[in-house]
Protein backbone atom coordinates (compact mmCIF):
# COMPACT_ATOMS: atom_id res chain seq x y z
CA UNK A 1 0.00 0.00 0.00
CA UNK A 2 1.37 3.42 -0.99
CA UNK A 3 2.29 5.60 1.96
CA UNK A 4 0.25 8.77 2.27
CA UNK A 5 2.07 12.10 1.99
CA UNK A 6 2.30 13.95 5.31
CA UNK A 7 1.10 17.56 5.57
CA UNK A 8 1.29 19.83 8.61
CA UNK A 9 -1.35 22.57 8.89
CA UNK A 10 -0.44 25.51 11.13
CA UNK A 11 -3.35 27.86 11.91
CA UNK A 12 -5.11 29.09 15.06
CA UNK A 13 -8.55 29.25 13.41
CA UNK A 14 -10.41 25.98 14.20
CA UNK A 15 -12.82 26.37 11.27
CA UNK A 16 -9.94 26.66 8.81
CA UNK A 17 -8.02 23.69 10.20
CA UNK A 18 -11.22 21.63 10.26
CA UNK A 19 -11.96 22.36 6.59
CA UNK A 20 -8.37 21.70 5.55
CA UNK A 21 -8.09 18.48 7.56
CA UNK A 22 -11.33 17.13 6.09
CA UNK A 23 -10.61 18.18 2.50
CA UNK A 24 -6.97 17.10 2.36
CA UNK A 25 -7.62 13.82 4.19
CA UNK A 26 -10.32 12.97 1.65
CA UNK A 27 -7.72 13.41 -1.08
CA UNK A 28 -5.36 10.89 0.47
CA UNK A 29 -3.06 13.05 2.60
CA UNK A 30 -2.11 12.33 6.19
CA UNK A 31 -2.73 15.47 8.22
CA UNK A 32 -1.56 16.90 11.51
CA UNK A 33 -2.54 20.28 12.92
CA UNK A 34 -0.63 22.77 15.07
CA UNK A 35 -2.25 25.90 16.50
CA UNK A 36 0.91 27.98 16.82
CA UNK A 37 4.52 28.12 15.69
CA UNK A 38 6.03 26.45 18.74
CA UNK A 39 3.73 23.45 18.40
CA UNK A 40 4.49 23.34 14.67
CA UNK A 41 8.24 23.13 15.30
CA UNK A 42 7.64 20.21 17.66
CA UNK A 43 5.63 18.39 14.97
CA UNK A 44 8.31 19.08 12.37
CA UNK A 45 10.90 17.55 14.70
CA UNK A 46 8.86 14.52 15.75
CA UNK A 47 6.80 13.70 12.65
CA UNK A 48 8.86 14.98 9.67
CA UNK A 49 6.02 16.27 7.47
CA UNK A 50 6.62 16.52 3.74
CA UNK A 51 4.87 19.89 3.36
CA UNK A 52 3.72 22.71 5.65
CA UNK A 53 0.70 24.96 5.17
CA UNK A 54 0.87 27.93 7.53
CA UNK A 55 -1.09 31.08 8.33
CA UNK A 56 0.80 34.33 8.93
CA UNK A 57 -1.04 35.82 11.92
CA UNK A 58 -0.74 33.52 14.92
CA UNK A 59 0.01 33.93 18.64
CA UNK A 60 3.61 33.86 19.91
CA UNK A 61 5.20 33.35 16.48
CA UNK A 62 4.17 34.64 13.06
CA UNK A 63 4.09 32.45 9.99
CA UNK A 64 7.08 34.33 8.61
CA UNK A 65 9.07 33.64 11.79
CA UNK A 66 8.04 29.98 11.62
CA UNK A 67 9.18 29.81 7.99
CA UNK A 68 12.56 31.28 8.89
CA UNK A 69 13.06 28.79 11.74
CA UNK A 70 12.09 25.82 9.56
CA UNK A 71 14.40 27.04 6.81
CA UNK A 72 17.35 26.99 9.21
CA UNK A 73 17.17 23.18 9.27
CA UNK A 74 14.95 21.95 6.44
CA UNK A 75 14.09 22.40 2.75
CA UNK A 76 10.53 21.13 3.25
CA UNK A 77 8.03 22.93 0.97
CA UNK A 78 6.10 25.68 2.78
CA UNK A 79 2.82 27.16 1.51
CA UNK A 80 1.56 30.32 3.20
CA UNK A 81 -2.24 30.51 3.41
CA UNK A 82 -3.29 33.98 4.56
CA UNK A 83 -6.05 36.57 4.36
CA UNK A 84 -3.38 39.19 3.73
CA UNK A 85 -3.11 39.47 -0.03
CA UNK A 86 -1.07 42.62 -0.58
CA UNK A 87 2.08 42.18 -2.63
CA UNK A 88 4.39 43.47 0.12
CA UNK A 89 3.28 40.70 2.47
CA UNK A 90 3.68 38.06 -0.24
CA UNK A 91 7.20 39.30 -0.94
CA UNK A 92 8.08 39.15 2.78
CA UNK A 93 6.84 35.57 3.04
CA UNK A 94 8.66 34.42 -0.09
CA UNK A 95 11.79 36.26 0.99
CA UNK A 96 11.65 34.41 4.33
CA UNK A 97 11.76 31.08 2.51
CA UNK A 98 8.16 30.20 1.68
CA UNK A 99 7.69 28.32 -1.59
CA UNK A 100 4.15 29.44 -2.37
CA UNK A 101 1.41 31.86 -1.21
CA UNK A 102 -2.35 31.37 -1.37
CA UNK A 103 -4.79 34.10 -0.31
CA UNK A 104 -7.92 33.43 1.77
CA UNK A 105 -10.68 32.88 0.81
CA UNK A 106 -9.24 30.12 -1.34
CA UNK A 107 -10.39 27.41 -3.70
CA UNK A 108 -9.60 23.95 -2.36
CA UNK A 109 -8.92 22.82 -5.93
CA UNK A 110 -6.32 25.55 -6.38
CA UNK A 111 -4.74 24.67 -3.04
CA UNK A 112 -4.61 20.99 -4.01
CA UNK A 113 -2.89 21.93 -7.26
CA UNK A 114 -0.33 24.00 -5.35
CA UNK A 115 0.25 21.09 -2.95
CA UNK A 116 0.80 18.65 -5.81
CA UNK A 117 3.21 21.03 -7.52
CA UNK A 118 5.26 21.54 -4.35
CA UNK A 119 5.30 17.84 -3.45
CA UNK A 120 6.30 16.84 -6.95
CA UNK A 121 9.81 15.46 -6.79
CA UNK A 122 10.44 13.52 -9.99
CA UNK A 123 13.32 11.06 -9.51
CA UNK A 124 16.04 11.44 -12.11
CA UNK A 125 16.00 8.87 -14.88
CA UNK A 126 19.08 6.72 -15.23
CA UNK A 127 20.29 8.59 -18.29
CA UNK A 128 20.08 11.98 -16.56
CA UNK A 129 23.39 13.27 -15.17
CA UNK A 130 23.65 13.73 -11.42
CA UNK A 131 25.70 16.88 -11.95
CA UNK A 132 25.53 19.84 -14.30
CA UNK A 133 28.80 21.56 -15.18
CA UNK A 134 28.34 24.67 -17.27
CA UNK A 135 30.45 27.80 -17.42
CA UNK A 136 31.29 28.96 -13.90
CA UNK A 137 28.76 26.58 -12.36
CA UNK A 138 28.86 23.08 -10.92
CA UNK A 139 25.42 21.86 -9.76
CA UNK A 140 25.09 18.65 -7.76
CA UNK A 141 21.52 17.55 -8.50
CA UNK A 142 21.40 14.73 -6.00
CA UNK A 143 22.99 16.65 -3.14
CA UNK A 144 21.29 19.99 -3.93
CA UNK A 145 24.66 21.78 -3.82
CA UNK A 146 25.84 24.61 -6.04
CA UNK A 147 29.37 25.86 -6.68
CA UNK A 148 30.18 29.09 -8.52
CA UNK A 149 33.84 29.29 -9.52
CA UNK A 150 34.47 26.46 -7.02
CA UNK A 151 32.89 28.39 -4.13
CA UNK A 152 29.77 26.81 -2.60
CA UNK A 153 26.59 28.89 -2.62
CA UNK A 154 23.69 27.93 -0.37
CA UNK A 155 20.30 28.13 -2.06
CA UNK A 156 16.73 27.55 -0.91
CA UNK A 157 14.82 24.74 -2.69
CA UNK A 158 13.04 27.11 -5.09
CA UNK A 159 16.23 29.06 -5.81
CA UNK A 160 17.92 25.75 -6.59
CA UNK A 161 15.07 24.71 -8.91
CA UNK A 162 15.30 28.04 -10.72
CA UNK A 163 19.05 27.74 -11.22
CA UNK A 164 18.75 24.16 -12.51
CA UNK A 165 16.09 25.27 -15.00
CA UNK A 166 18.31 28.13 -16.15
CA UNK A 167 21.33 25.81 -16.43
CA UNK A 168 19.34 23.46 -18.64
CA UNK A 169 18.38 26.35 -20.95
CA UNK A 170 21.54 28.48 -21.18
CA UNK A 171 21.65 31.63 -23.31
CA UNK A 172 17.99 31.31 -24.23
CA UNK A 173 15.21 33.78 -23.49
CA UNK A 174 12.88 32.21 -20.94
CA UNK A 175 9.53 33.95 -20.48
CA UNK A 176 7.98 34.73 -17.10
CA UNK A 177 5.17 32.28 -17.80
CA UNK A 178 7.59 29.47 -18.72
CA UNK A 179 9.55 29.89 -15.49
CA UNK A 180 6.47 30.16 -13.29
CA UNK A 181 4.84 27.11 -14.85
CA UNK A 182 8.03 25.04 -14.63
CA UNK A 183 8.81 25.88 -10.99
CA UNK A 184 5.43 26.57 -9.38
CA UNK A 185 3.00 24.89 -11.78
CA UNK A 186 0.61 26.18 -14.51
CA UNK A 187 -1.75 27.70 -11.93
CA UNK A 188 0.96 30.22 -11.01
CA UNK A 189 1.70 31.48 -14.53
CA UNK A 190 0.60 35.03 -13.65
CA UNK A 191 2.27 35.30 -10.23
CA UNK A 192 5.14 37.47 -11.43
CA UNK A 193 5.90 38.75 -7.92
CA UNK A 194 7.30 35.28 -7.18
CA UNK A 195 9.94 35.78 -9.85
CA UNK A 196 10.92 39.26 -8.68
CA UNK A 197 11.64 37.90 -5.22
CA UNK A 198 13.39 34.68 -6.16
CA UNK A 199 15.38 36.05 -9.09
CA UNK A 200 16.56 38.88 -6.84
CA UNK A 201 17.62 36.41 -4.13
CA UNK A 202 19.31 34.12 -6.64
CA UNK A 203 21.23 37.00 -8.21
CA UNK A 204 22.53 38.17 -4.84
CA UNK A 205 23.85 34.72 -4.05
CA UNK A 206 25.40 33.62 -7.33
CA UNK A 207 26.68 37.05 -8.34
CA UNK A 208 28.13 38.02 -4.97
CA UNK A 209 31.64 39.46 -5.43
CA UNK A 210 31.41 38.78 -9.17
CA UNK A 211 31.92 41.38 -11.87
CA UNK A 212 29.46 39.73 -14.24
CA UNK A 213 25.70 39.30 -14.23
CA UNK A 214 24.68 35.71 -14.93
CA UNK A 215 20.92 36.36 -15.08
CA UNK A 216 20.00 38.98 -17.66
CA UNK A 217 16.60 40.67 -17.64
CA UNK A 218 14.72 40.72 -20.93
CA UNK A 219 12.33 43.66 -20.39
CA UNK A 220 8.63 42.70 -20.42
CA UNK A 221 9.52 39.17 -21.54
CA UNK A 222 11.59 37.22 -19.01
CA UNK A 223 15.21 36.31 -18.38
CA UNK A 224 18.32 34.92 -20.05
CA UNK A 225 20.96 32.85 -18.20
CA UNK A 226 24.57 33.31 -19.29
CA UNK A 227 26.72 30.88 -17.23
CA UNK A 228 30.11 32.25 -18.28
CA UNK A 229 32.86 30.55 -20.21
Amino acid sequence: MEQRRRILIVDDEPQITRVLRTSLSSHGYEIRVANDGDAALDVVSDWSPELIITDLSMPNMTGIELTQKVREKSKIPIIVLSVRGEERTKVQALDAGADDYVTKPFSIHELLARIRANLRRLPPVETEPVQIEIGDFQIDLAGHRVFVRNLEVRLTPKEFDLLVYFARHPDKVITHAMLLSAIWGPQSANQTEYLRVFIGQLRKKIEANMEKRYIQTEPWIGYRFSPGE
